[in-house]
């Protein structure tokens, strides 16, 4: 019986140990867990719970009013025309969900335009077909759910397979106004005002969405603005464009404008006047803080400074001097070709430049289609094409040969019939016989510029023997004519300026005097002529001629900011006899007895003095100042 008792506490001693054993771990593992809890709730309560509330700050952006834009003498050319719109600014992470109910709710207030409701994709409309079919999870077998469970096929491949198994019946079916509504909501950024819609907004569909906004979670009513002009077609190319509130940020320029702290979806000038001067007239935009809680919630919003609209300027172009200008050009174009010989004449420019200044009163390019009658502005070709100009360089190649010393004041040259061995012949239109520089300009001679540029490149004309020069002092004779403009950038300021194209045959390079080598833009035409006619300054180009501070009333101009001075590039190293000596024999082809233009400007009421691009057919080219 004993034993039979001491093999029982044997067996119960093992199981007691482990019990209490076990019991022993319990209580050790809820004494930590107090222990923890403790230190959460006593030690660091407050720092926790102070995360748990935690919120984001980011600063917001609004748009404001882009400055206005006026002509020299203050008359509005373009302004803004204000219009209602809905935005929507949506939190930091939006579901496709709540995307798609939101839409919906717009639907009910909002019809879009044919051009947003023509942007709807296909796939825009397979993608909301699954958010209201449960993600399209019908539409997948179970064999393929078995392979996805594989790892076998992934959530890629099962999305492909959904947008192939949705039929062109259901998409018939589907609303596309709301798909335009919800594709606008969905490519929001995050924090930012995206236009919703901004164009033809009814009083109705303002109103409706006002009263609603409760219910609306991030969107809101604003008044947006559109750029109107007042002058229709005249200059309207080179005033330029600014981008929509779709486009944004031009792709191409994105790292510029997000590096001084533009937004993707801002607007900004994207062409010419609009684009170079978008500093000015973007303004300052209002800046709201927005708080936001860990799930992305807006919790409070408040305007830290408030928008400024954006800086007027006020051009150098008269824009009723411009409408006469394109006017004239189109008259005397469409005169032009129905002479004799003008087969290809299409295409017409005019600079009006001011030469003390650079200011540009007028500047226009005008095409002609000679099938249709149309008219195609042109206008920034007077500074992006270059093509050869013809005698208009005449007055650089003269004050060239009088600064190297092979020409001076009444020298005469003959002007006759060149032959060279093996290259055949040239002439002026006429064989003039010996001339003077004066007479050389007036009656456009060919053969005294040439034998000019020969004897700048260190040669000689001898009658039916080889050409000999030094192909390098050609760059001499360009070293000149840049002074003047000729050859390299006028300073104008639009990136897509050429500054020409050098010729390379060196058998031709004494065609550089008759501007029959290399190319010039006439803009680059315009800043050589008013060179010469104010003495020697090359002036840089103006287009803007004064910054004002805008005016909130809109009745009269702010106060000026800045005003833009004249700018001068450089001297000509050529002495003012020489000058006025030049300016003598432009005046002289205007008057003289035998100037190639005097037929235009002799019975004018104004002293016009110029030189013209004298062919065997008639003027092709003709550029004056007063």
């Amino acid at each position: 019986m004993k034993q039979k008792k001491q093999k029982e506490n044997i067996v119960k001693n093992p199981i007691r140990w482990r019990l209490n054993g076990l019991f022993f771990m319990v209580f050790l593992l809820f004494s930590i867990l107090i222990l923890r809890l403790g230190v959460i709730q006593i030690i660091k309560g407050e720092a926790y719970a102070a995360q748990a509330e935690k919120t984001d700050v980011t600063p917001v952006s609004y748009s404001v009013p882009r400055g206005k834009i006026y002509d020299t003498n203050h008359k509005s050319v373009v302004y803004n025309i204000p219009e209602k719109a809905i935005i929507y600014t949506p939190p930091k992470n939006p579901q496709p969900g709540e995307l798609l109910e939101l839409a919906k709710k717009l639907n009910t207030f909002l019809v879009m335009t044919d051009k947003e409701i023509n942007k709807v994709t296909d796939r825009d409309l397979k993608d909301i077909w699954l958010l209201e079919h449960n993600n399209g999870t019908d539409l997948i077998t179970k064999k393929e759910e078995k392979l996805y469970k594989q790892e076998k096929l992934n959530n890629k491949d099962l999305y492909k397979l959904k947008l192939k198994r949705i039929t062109e019946y259901e998409l018939k079916k589907m609303d596309k106004n709301l798909a335009a509504i919800y594709r606008k909501l969905s490519s929001a950024i995050a924090l930012t005002p995206t236009m919703v819609k901004n164009e033809n907004v009814t009083e109705e569909e303002f109103a409706k969405v006002n009263e609603n906004l409760d219910n609306l979670p991030g969107v809101d009513v604003t008044t947006d603005w559109k750029r109107g002009r007042n002058y229709g077609e005249t200059f309207w190319n080179m005033l330029g464009e600014v981008t929509s509130a779709d486009e944004g940020l031009p792709a191409e320029k994105v790292d510029y404008y997000t590096a001084k702290g533009y937004k993707l979806n801002d607007r900004v000038g994207k062409s010419y006047i609009e684009e170079l001067y978008d500093s000015v007239l973007q303004g300052r935009k209002e800046k709201v803080k927005t708080v936001t809680d860990q799930n992305g919630n807006v919790v409070s919003t408040e305007t830290v400074s408030e928008g400024k609209s954006g800086k007027d300027i006020v051009l150098t172009i008269d824009m009723e001097f411009q409408a006469q200008v394109e006017k004239i050009m189109q008259e005397e174009l469409v005169s032009a070709i129905q002479k004799p010989h003008t087969d290809t004449l299409d295409t017409a420019f005019v600079v009006a430049m001011e030469p003390k200044t650079g200011s540009i009163l007028a500047m226009s390019g005008k095409v002609y289609d000679r099938k249709s009658g149309e008219f195609t502005d042109f206008t920034p070709g007077t500074f992006t094409y270059a093509f050869e100009q013809g005698s208009v360089v005449k007055g650089a190649t003269v004050l060239t040969g009088y600064q190297t010393g092979v020409r001076d004041f009444g020298e005469t040259e003959l002007d006759e019939v060149m032959r060279f061995k093996g290259s055949g012949t040239f002439s002026s239109y006429q064989v003039m016989n010996r001339i003077t520089d004066l007479e050389a300009l007036e009656r456009s001679s060919n053969v005294y510029m040439w034998k000019t540029a020969i004897e700048i490149m260190g040669g000689k004309y001898v009658p039916n023997g080889t050409l000999n020069i030094d192909p390098k002092k050609i760059e001499t004779i360009r070293y000149y004519f840049n002074q003047f403009g000729l050859g390299i950038p006028t300073g104008i300021g639009f990136d897509n300026e050429t500054a020409g194209i050098k010729g390379t045959n060196t058998s031709t390079y004494f065609q550089i005097a008759i501007g029959q080598l290399d190319t010039y833009t006439p803009m680059q035409i315009a800043q050589y002529i008013t060179t010469i006619a104010n003495g020697g300054y090359r002036m840089k180009p103006q287009l803007v001629k004064e910054i004002r501070e805008p005016n909130e009333d809109g009745n009269e101009l702010g106060n000026v900011i800045d005003e833009i001075e004249p700018v001068v590039l450089n001297q000509v190293d050529m002495s003012a006899e020489m000058l006025k000596r030049v300016q003598q024999g432009f005046w002289l082809v205007t008057h003289g007895s035998k100037g190639t233009a005097r037929g235009y400007f002799k019975d004018e009421p104004y002293n016009a003095a110029g030189k013209s691009h004298r062919s065997s057919i008639q003027p092709r080219y003709t550029e004056c100042y007063l």
